[in-house]
């Protein structure tokens, strides 16, 4: 539709105009604006019996009307211009079944072409109502996507292959229609519904008729297999009624092919079936009962390249970064500490804090040079909890531990070291890849694991917060007593 000059004011009234679909209203539309014909003057039908109290007569004289002659109209019409997302709003709210909609739409249209602009705001009262037709509509044509169900036919009754029923509040069948014909290739398909229908046979869409009085006349031999397959599937333990049934309203369940066994899934749930958090069927098959890790029950998943790309779990959301491992590239020793803690985590750099100026000292007393050595940590990203303005450390579980072993594992195999000193319980239990070790049954003497030697002790953090003074010092001593054991070890070749 295209912008007109202003044409003399008709003196009459257009009286019933039929419009039975979108295309024919645009139409009629176009004329009626380019004619200034007002919305009150004209009764609109959907059909060509729904005018009142008017003859036949009356709506042939309103198509003279409507066609008009060169002498009603002495100033040449230019085409109207109307904005194409104004026109695809009007189109899809055509779909709309209410009785005025081709009035209301009329009355759109007259307002835009005369100036108002603000019908198409949520604040005025036609631009709130064309507005929520819209999303009706619009959230109709998703619905059916979603609900309607195909069911096959026997090969031997040839096309349609397969054949849906459904009944949408909307017009929206034409619509819908060409989502299929782009989904189904050229597979032969038919969609009823009470008041029309689409048939696809593979290269070309066929309007029609009401064909089918409802889903019991369409034949399904595929539905029994659908429904023991649906059965095997239902977990009652994890079924919650209420969330079901809001996310799929009654109008839809009614033609979907499960719901004439989901009632009866659901009373066995309410009636003791949770317990078993499975169908009767499936808690009575015996078989071998099979032991497997839960590190190697998870799906295998592309891992991830660099440190800072991690989410192998969820510290990382909360931690300012990564923090990885440093020190010379073939080191002997390997310090394996815990986690960062506050200054690691905002430097990014491991062992920087008070632990680490106390681990500094330990190592000069042991004779060892800390650039001799490769220092890092169990997990990567700092683990805490908020006190007041500060950020208190917080253990890591040993789900973290083992999500972050992977980059552990890296380490150990570009670095090589002949003995790793495993600073604290979680540290040793990330070398050991076991979460029930003790740390106090591994502190008397160093281990083999996998070719390499493994030292136990305290780590320095525990020496800083152990409230004894003696317990301070004995933990201090044993970390100093633990990295010579590990220096000695490099230096008479055993590592």
């Amino acid at each position: 539709m295209s912008g007109v000059e202003s044409a003399p004011v008709a003196d009459w009234s257009a009286g019933p105009v039929l419009a039975c679909d979108f295309a024919e209203w645009r139409e009629a539309a176009r004329r009626l604006i380019v004619r200034r014909v007002p919305p009150e003057s004209i009764q609109w039908m959907q059909h060509a019996g729904d005018a009142d109290l008017l003859s036949a007569a009356a709506v042939d004289a309103a198509a003279a009307v409507m066609e008009g002659d060169a002498e009603s109209t002495p100033h040449a019409a230019p085409v109207l211009r109307i904005p194409r997302g104004l026109m695809e709003m009007l189109e899809c709210a055509a779909c709309f079944r209410v009785a005025d909609r081709w009035a209301f739409l009329y009355r759109v249209l007259w307002r835009w072409q005369h100036g108002e602009q603000e019908v198409l705001s949520m604040a005025d009262d036609d631009g709130a109502r064309l507005q929520a037709m819209v999303k009706a509509v619009r959230r109709e044509e998703h619905d059916m996507h979603a609900y309607l169900r195909f069911r096959e036919r026997p090969e031997d009754k040839g096309a349609p292959r397969f054949v849906a029923w459904f009944e949408p509040a909307q017009d929206v069948l034409p619509q819908v229609a060409q989502h299929f014909v782009r989904r189904m290739g050229r597979i032969s398909w038919m969609i009823a519904t009470p008041d029309a229908t689409v048939l696809w046979d593979g290269a070309q869409l066929h309007h029609a008729a009401a064909l089918l009085r409802g889903p019991a006349d369409i034949e399904d031999e595929g539905e029994a297999l659908w429904l023991t397959y649906y059965r095997s599937i239902f977990n009652p333990a994890r079924l919650n009624a209420d969330l079901m049934h809001s996310h799929i309203t009654t109008r839809f369940w009614r033609h979907l092919p499960e719901a004439a066994v989901v009632p009866e899934m659901v009373a066995q749930a309410a009636t003791g079936a949770r317990r078993t958090g499975q169908s009767k069927a499936v808690g009575r098959r015996s078989g071998t009962t099979i032991p497997v890790s839960a590190e190697k029950a998870q799906p295998q998943r592309e891992q991830p390249r660099t440190l800072d790309e991690c989410r192998r779990c969820e510290l990382w959301q909360n931690a300012t970064q990564a923090v990885a491992g440093q020190g010379p590239r073939h080191a002997k020793i390997m310090l394996v500490g815990e986690q960062p803690g506050d200054q690691e985590d905002l430097a990014g750099k491991p062992f920087v804090g008070p632990a680490g100026e106390l681990l500094e000292r330990a190592m000069e007393q042991a004779g060892m040079d800390r650039g001799q050595a490769y220092i890092t940590n169990a997990v990567k990203h700092f683990k805490w909890e908020l006190r007041g303005k500060r950020r208190l450390h917080k253990t890591p579980a040993q789900r973290e531990v083992l999500a972050c072993h992977y980059w552990l594992q890296e380490e150990l195999n570009q670095i090589g070291p002949g003995v790793v000193v495993a600073l604290g319980s979680t540290a040793l239990k990330s070398v050991l890849q076991d979460g029930g070790v003790n740390l106090k049954d591994y502190m008397d003497e160093p281990v083999q694991h996998e070719g390499r030697w493994v030292v136990a002790t305290y780590h320095p953090a525990y020496a800083l917060r152990v409230p004894d003074a003696q317990a301070r010092e004995d933990a201090r001593a044993a970390i100093v007593a633990a990295l010579r054991t590990a220096w000695r070890l490099t230096q008479d070749g055993a590592a």
